[in-house]
């Protein structure tokens, strides 16, 4: 029979293991780096637009994730643990455990999110915005299923990746999953408009993030719009599927007293019989 400390070391192993397998269509895809090969109409207005710098980088996009990932996760489940709100089941430190749940919840909806939003850009290889600009053709007439561009190789591959947009899909993703864990976590009447003002710039970011793409000429409108519902079905799937933050609980003092009680209740007590209790007490309507 497996013990404690073993059988935790297995449930960490299958959830890390879980998150691998979430993970590996978008490994897979990020290592071939091949997308579906498209044939495009010359004269499509549609990805003729402008090569432009993106106005939220890759760098700037995982900076502002995972700082408000970091602040808000860490502060609200320190804050619950501190309160003794929040308990775990282990016999680890129970702000790791309970750190540990979340990270592995959001990770694991993370890759779920990522490797979606791959295997679409892949499969489909809809060509951007300003596909034309970064091909920079020899020739184009016509409709014309293979293009020599002279543009740099990678720049070119990248460009076939428009459906759907990844920013905002993550984006969304990210940002929403914190507002419902804010809508969850941060509870009291001194939260009344401290929670939907922190759940609205959360959710505006992702908006915004999702504004640049456009304006950039980085994806079409539908791509935008198709990630932005990906990213936010991910997050209140996994929000209320597979993580905890909507469970009801008690706090762990309670629940030590609602032991302490239900043990009361199951000791054994002396049965006295009818006739021996009418003994001892005094009826008036005997006398």
């Amino acid at each position: 029979m497996m013990t404690g400390p073993r059988k935790k070391k297995m449930y960490i192993a299958v959830d890390l293991l879980c998150v691998f397998a979430a993970a590996m269509p978008f490994i897979i895809m990020t290592i071939v780096f091949r997308p579906y090969q498209r044939g495009i109409y010359c004269d499509d207005e549609s990805i003729r637009y402008p090569y432009k710098a993106d106005t939220i980088s890759h760098g700037m996009m995982a900076a502002v994730t995972i700082s408000c990932s970091i602040i808000i996760i860490t502060s609200g489940e320190a804050y619950l643990v501190y309160r003794k709100k929040l308990r775990s089941n282990s016999q680890f430190n129970q702000y790791v455990a309970a750190l540990y749940k979340v990270v592995g919840t959001f990770l694991f909806g993370a890759c779920v999110s990522q490797s979606l939003t791959d295997l679409a850009k892949f499969t489909i290889g809809r060509p951007r915005p300003n596909f034309m600009s970064v091909c920079a053709p020899k020739v184009c007439n016509g409709y014309m299923l293979e293009i020599n561009c002279t543009g740099a190789r990678r720049n070119v591959t990248e460009s076939r990746l428009s459906f759907y947009s990844g920013h905002s899909s993550f984006g969304m993703y990210a940002m929403l999953f914190l507002a419902l864990y804010v809508q969850a976590r941060v509870v009291g009447k001194w939260a009344r408009l401290l929670r939907p003002t922190i759940q609205f710039f959360l959710v505006a970011f992702a908006v915004y993030v999702g504004y640049t793409r456009v304006s950039d000429y980085k994806h079409h409108w539908s791509d935008v719009l198709v990630g932005l519902l990906q990213g936010a079905l991910i997050a209140v799937l996994n929000v209320f599927y597979v993580s905890d933050f909507f469970k009801k609980r008690q706090p762990c003092c309670q629940d030590q007293e609602n032991n302490e009680s239900d043990e009361l209740e199951r000791k054994p007590s002396i049965q006295v019989p009818a006739d021996m209790e009418r003994s001892n007490h005094y009826y008036p309507g005997n006398v």
